[in-house]
């Protein structure tokens, strides 16, 4: 079937099934438009939490699919593409979680929600790129554990200085490689341009920047500012959004190498498939699920 078809199809199987398409921000455009919502990790954990849906269908990675099925049990979660992942989630896992509670019983972890149910079953509390800042200011101890972003860690730990925060040494491998001399390249070739720019890149990135925050963040700043031309500092999947609010102004990426293949692996056809033949569901073991739960919830209670 052609596209046009292919888009009637998903509609036709979302009514029969009851479903929600939930989509990031740096999904291919046609798969953002599909869907019934867009938006940054935390808005689509708020979205998962609270759908009266009986089917998610998550485009996204792994991890963003297993957040909603421990948000809500009761859902078929279905991930379109089985081997959608995440490099960084994988850099942190819950047995060295588990030591690190030996030898530090009183340090709290604060768990970036990309990481695995495993790694959040072993953490105080999840956070965001939206709400880490709130997250990490709301909690009484004076050190933590940040996991597993080490750059979004250190731009928390600038912010507030009354903490120690202990850095876990992982990183996304899409905006860690962004070099500050692509910056400047990107400021010289289009000097009135404002620099935008996700917490996931390096210091010597953030620190270039105009404005530092979320993919959500970045699309309201960029749609209520006066200025009419941008430098977009995270995945190039934002474009899409950023060019639909905005049509009279200028977005440049800041380098080519802002592409998450992760992210770019699921397509109509695979979000098609998944409704039609219930591919792929996600399973969280009961007592995973509820200990995991616990450092979701609590996120959620504070944003």
């Amino acid at each position: 079937m052609n596209e046009k078809e292919m888009i009637q199809e998903i509609q036709c199987l979302k009514k029969e099934k009851n479903a929600v398409i939930l989509a990031h921000n740096y999904q291919i455009p046609e798969v953002q438009d599909i869907a019934d919502i867009v938006g940054d990790s935390l808005k689509l954990s708020q979205e998962a939490a609270k759908t009266d849906a009986d089917v998610i269908v998550f485009a996204g990675v792994r991890f963003m699919a297993e957040s909603a099925k421990i948000l809500s049990p009761d859902k078929k979660v279905l991930l379109p593409v089985y081997d959608a992942g995440c490099p960084m989630a994988d850099m942190v896992d819950a047995e060295s979680l588990r030591i690190f509670k030996k030898e530090y019983p009183d340090v709290p972890i604060v768990c970036y929600v990309n990481s695995s149910a495993e790694v959040k079953a072993e953490s105080d509390i999840c956070c965001t790129s939206s709400n880490a800042l709130k997250i990490v200011k709301s909690i009484k101890k004076d050190k933590i554990l940040f996991v597993p972003d080490q750059n979004l860690g250190s731009y928390i730990k600038e912010q507030v200085p009354e903490k120690e925060i202990i850095l876990w040494e992982g990183y996304c491998i899409t905006h860690h490689r962004v070099r500050s001399i692509e910056v400047n390249a990107a400021k010289n070739n289009h000097p009135n341009a404002l620099v935008l720019v996700h917490p996931e890149c390096s210091k010597a990135v953030v620190e270039k920047a105009d404005f530092v925050g979320s993919t959500a963040q970045i699309i309201d700043y960029a749609k209520k500012s006066e200025n009419k031309s941008f430098i977009i500092g995270t995945e190039m999947g934002i474009l899409h959004q950023l060019r639909k609010d905005n049509p009279d102004k200028k977005f440049y990426l800041i380098s080519p190498a802002l592409t998450c293949y992760n992210m770019k692996k699921t397509s109509l056809e695979d979000i098609y498939n998944a409704l039609k033949f219930d591919q792929y569901e996600i399973k969280v073991e009961k007592d995973l699920r509820q200990r995991s739960l616990v450092s979701l919830e609590r996120m959620l209670k504070i944003s």
